[in-house]
């Protein structure tokens, strides 16, 4: 048996039989065999702040761009160009060779209707789904874990940001995913004396229904600390990642999903992205990061045969304005590029056509993909999971994955 395989075996054997209250071992046994979930991954990238997509995908024959931003538009001679109107910002060499290497495909124009430009309220309905009149509490990967096997899987770890704190998009109302930034923290802080003592008390089904819910919460919790400890002992990338947030963040992830956890949905945020003053330096090494931290992930995935079971996608909560502003930035805009980076793209290079700046709402782009029907068609064709039962607001599907 290989040291991976053991280590493996070992980390299922820990999560599973010493960590969870007694009542609970039952419970879980019960549905076991019910988890109705798939093994692709998918991999969230949220660019907090609203990155700028003009200066991103960058429509260099475009007049009408280079005259609204006379100080803020990249120089065409600067541009990295992949077809006859649009090419990749300087910064993000590593994604044009994405691009050139038929891994990525990118969605130009994807908003909604009824554009909020509130950080928060944009976010909220990009992590909820909702429309811009609906006020929704819970968020679409936590309503994907309430839809899996009836929403009694109780594995917190089918869905797992790396970050301290849990972002909306992952809360539904039976289930939540979990919040993990560094896995050996994680596990000594749910394993310290008070957790333990109180977690290996005995519990009978006669308990308070809250409190019986409170135990429940924290034998998940420690089960999965546990399970996700063990799983990141087994594989240790030999890959460079760059020093950053996002390079810690996917390296995390990387060795996580080559040691063979059984999770479906990662979700990180990176922030910085809201460009009002001094944009053009700020954006570059923003991008830069970006561009640097994706392309050592995709090549490790690569490397470790993942690439065809992962897809990435990076999304912000707007775009900016069309013209710059006084102070050498951009403010709050519309409609932005999502990105799709993959070894299974059905399209892989520009989905649709690029921004029309010639027919603008107002000084902002039109938006001409609704963010949910990209939702909906990884539910449905990546995830494999009945998207009705998850997004409210069926917009359509798209020729994807």
């Amino acid at each position: 048996m290989k040291r991976r395989d053991f280590l493996s075996r070992s980390a299922l054997a820990t999560a599973g039989t010493m960590l969870i209250p007694n009542f609970l071992k039952a419970f879980e046994r019960q549905h076991l065999n019910t988890l109705g979930l798939n093994n692709k991954k998918l991999v969230i990238i949220q660019l907090s702040g609203g990155n700028d997509g003009l200066n991103t995908i960058i429509p260099f024959r475009n007049d009408i761009y280079y005259k609204v931003r006379p100080k803020l538009a990249i120089e065409s001679q600067y541009v990295l160009q992949v077809s006859d109107e649009l090419g990749f910002n300087p910064a993000l060499t590593g994604m044009k060779q994405l691009y050139d290497d038929g891994l990525l495909t990118i969605l130009n124009s994807v908003g909604y209707p009824n554009p909020d430009r509130s950080h928060f309220r944009s976010m909220d309905i990009w992590q909820t789904a909702s429309g811009s009149d609906e006020f929704l509490s819970t968020g679409w990967i936590g309503r994907y874990l309430d839809s899996a096997c009836g929403g009694y899987c109780n594995q917190p770890y089918k869905a797992i940001e790396v970050d301290d704190t849990l972002s909306l998009a992952m809360k539904g109302d039976r289930l939540k995913g979990l919040a993990v930034s560094n896995p050996q923290k994680l596990y000594q802080l749910t394993h310290n004396r008070l957790i333990t003592d109180i977690n290996s008390a005995q519990h009978t089904e006669a308990d308070h229904e809250q409190v019986s819910y409170l135990y429940k919460t924290l034998g998940e919790t420690v089960s999965s600390a546990a399970y996700i400890y063990d799983k990141s002992k087994i594989y240790k990338t030999k890959a460079f990642y760059p020093p950053t947030e996002l390079g810690r963040k996917l390296k995390t992830i990387a060795e996580l999903i080559v040691s063979g956890i059984e999770t479906n949905i990662f979700y990180v945020s990176i922030s910085g992205f809201d460009t009002h003053i001094n944009q053009k330096l700020r954006q570059g090494q923003l991008l830069k990061q970006y561009s640097e931290a994706m392309s050592t992930f995709i090549q490790d995935m690569k490397q470790n045969n993942q690439l065809n079971e992962t897809l990435v996608m990076t999304f912000s909560e707007f775009g900016r304005r069309v013209a710059q502003n006084g102070s050498g930035g951009t403010d709050h805009g519309t409609a932005n590029n999502v990105f799709l980076i993959g070894g299974k793209l059905k399209k892989p290079g520009f989905f649709n056509e690029s921004p029309n700046l010639q027919n603008l709402d107002e000084g902002d782009l039109k938006y001409q993909i609704d963010f949910r029907s990209i939702y909906a068609t990884l539910l449905k064709d990546w995830l494999k999971v009945d998207d009705k039962m998850i997004l409210s607001n069926l917009i359509g599907h798209l020729d994807l994955v």
